[in-house]
């Protein structure tokens, strides 16, 4: 049998996709499952806003890949078919990309005046009137999301953005603005300013871990949507759950399902057998692992590390005494730390038998001590 060439691979009629976006990071599904509570807490925040009043600022947190983003982008496509929502200006920032005080108030300006400011030779002054003189004149309210705003941390800009976006209506009178920030934990409110910290008081919204009955309903509902009718079974699905609740991270299920329809197609099968799943869960674990690890504080890989080099079943207090030897932190700090990395789902804890009600756990890693020194930086 003669070799196929790239035209009779790449055909149309080869594909086992019928809608290969709802496998992209950033596609908004139409039906948002099992986030109906946070959803209700986002439209709480927001309503005020509706009638022209100052919407509560809001910190949505919760481990990654549990739908916060996805929140925020379907919050911002629906408010498009709400007539009163022209009140607002909106603008979802991602600081990753934009952590700098005037990229981030370019990109407000461009929201509410509607197009950047020049890069050099105008003050941030210049903006910053811009901006609220706009804002009064219309008579509109400003939303900004701070998505990954723990970033802004990092070059210490959070505090100066945070004021000068709450404090606006006492230099433009009549303005009225909200902050939601997205972070995957709350330890940046201890890193807040005074005054920062009494302006923004804001909601909390936890978004907390699917179960892995909730990963299939969604991954089951993209792979509907995605695949044609008869690609996958209900079963292989439910394997792919698996493996993205054992990691934690509904983003390796659904780049599971896409990998693995393009390995089945590149061996001209006509659905997904199991074979090309577990090629596919090959080639993405490893990367699923290293995009928990890698945003991670020094002091949270370090732990990592311990972990990697003690026994499995060691307590927190023994993790503690060894830490302590290398970090100096209070055990407060050490305790945030450990369940942060729970909520990753890279450690699981349980409580020590005969220790009481104390705070005193065992201490087990979820992925293998191989897979996670592979990923961790070298000391």
């Amino acid at each position: 049998m003669p070799s196929k060439s790239f035209k009779d691979l790449l055909s149309a009629e080869e594909s086992l996709f019928r809608n290969p976006e709802v496998f992209d990071p950033d596609y908004v599904p139409e039906e948002y499952l099992h986030r109906e509570a946070q959803m209700r807490s986002i439209a709480a925040c927001i309503k005020p806003a509706l009638r022209g009043e100052r919407p509560l600022n809001a910190l949505i947190h919760g481990p990654p890949a549990t739908g916060k983003t996805t929140a925020m982008r379907k919050l911002f496509e629906e408010l498009e078919d709400i007539p009163e929502a022209r009140r607002i200006a909106g603008v979802h920032i991602n600081c990753q990309i934009t952590a700098t005080k005037f990229g981030i108030f370019s990109l407000i300006h461009k929201a509410v005046v509607g197009h950047l400011p020049p890069e050099t030779g105008v003050p941030f002054s210049k903006v910053y009137e811009a901006i609220f003189r706009k804002l009064r004149r219309e008579r509109r309210v400003l939303l900004v999301v701070l998505d990954d705003m723990d970033h802004l941390f990092h070059d210490r800009y959070a505090n100066e953005v945070l004021y000068d976006i709450l404090r606006a209506h006492e230099v433009f009178p009549g303005v009225k603005t909200a902050i939601f920030s997205i972070v995957s934990g709350t330890e940046f409110l201890y890193k807040l300013a005074d005054r920062v910290r009494s302006m923004f008081r804001a909601q909390e919204i936890y978004f907390p871990p699917y179960s892995a009955g909730e990963m299939y309903d969604i991954l089951k509902r993209r792979a509907e949507l995605g695949f044609f009718p008869g690609v996958i079974s209900d079963e292989l699905v439910e394997k792919i759950a698996s493996y993205a609740y054992e990691h934690g991270d509904l983003r390796l299920g659904i780049e599971l399902l896409k990998v693995s329809a393009l390995t089945a197609e590149s061996h001209a099968s006509r659905k997904i057998e199991e074979e090309h799943l577990e090629e596919a869960y090959a080639k993405a674990s490893t990367a699923t692992l290293r995009s928990l690890v890698e945003p991670l504080s020094v002091q949270e890989k370090l732990l990592l590390r311990l972990l990697c080099e003690a026994e499995q079943g060691i307590t927190s207090g023994r993790l503690y005494e060894r830490f302590s030897a290398v970090e100096r932190l209070s055990y407060t700090k050490f305790y945030r730390i450990l369940r942060k990395l729970e909520e990753l789902r890279l450690v699981e804890t349980r409580p020590v038998s005969g220790e009481g009600r104390g705070r005193s756990r065992e201490i087990f890693l979820r992925p293998s001590r191989e897979e996670l020194l592979k990923v961790l930086p070298c000391e």
